[in-house]
């Protein structure tokens, strides 16, 4: 359960950090009062773990050597890929995604229609966050983590992971949006991608 709680810590703590959703909490803390909108984006990824553990869980009923070498193939790919795409970035990746980010919060702002209330704060910061996580990187990461290994581990770690870059983006976001390396977040996801798929093949040996 240990090693389960570590892997989902670290991979979704650095995955996350300058993502998309990052900055959607940085920007709507920058507009609405931040608890409402720490609590909307943290239900959300919560949310967003428990259905990705859950999947997880379905593929774990299938025998063990083919989760195990699914588990090594995906976190070589996905390892790969963040490398590659690393390489291929230029300096102003940071700003491209920022950019998406804002355009998902200006769609959701008119949603609203101008609504202000408590719930409605926190019914956007739960929409665009779960929204924009779905299909990413790090929710495929979980799902696989689930599949191959201690499922409460993996939830504590991934959801412990998510609360703490979100923390960061929604009190000190502003801070730190010019100081964060969309390249270097994808480079250093991309080595711990490769790093899991070594200790899943020596665990599997």
């Amino acid at each position: 359960m240990l090693s389960a709680f570590t892997a989902g810590l670290l991979l979704i703590t650095i995955s996350e950090l300058g993502d998309k959703t990052f900055f959607i909490a940085m920007i709507l803390s920058m507009r609405h009062p931040r608890h409402l909108v720490l609590a909307g984006v943290v239900a959300a990824l919560a949310a967003m773990t428990l259905l990705s553990v859950a999947i997880g869980q379905v593929f774990s009923f299938l025998p063990k050597a083919y989760t195990h070498y699914a588990a090594i193939s995906l976190f070589l790919f996905f390892g790969l890929k963040l490398l590659y795409e690393a390489s291929r970035m230029s300096a102003s990746a940071t700003d491209e995604v920022v950019g998406e980010a804002k355009e998902a919060v200006e769609l959701g702002e008119k949603k609203l229609k101008g609504h202000r209330s408590h719930w409605a704060i926190l019914f956007e910061s739960f929409i665009l966050t779960f929204l924009a996580e779905w299909g990413d990187r790090t929710q495929i990461a979980t799902i696989t983590l689930a599949a191959a290994n201690n499922a409460v581990g993996v939830t504590l770690g991934a959801i412990l992971g998510h609360t703490i870059c979100a923390l960061i983006a929604v009190w000190g976001g502003c801070l730190i949006a010019g100081k964060v390396s969309e390249r270097a977040v994808t480079a250093i996801g991309g080595v711990l991608f490769l790093v899991f798929a070594v200790v899943a093949i020596f665990e599997g040996a």
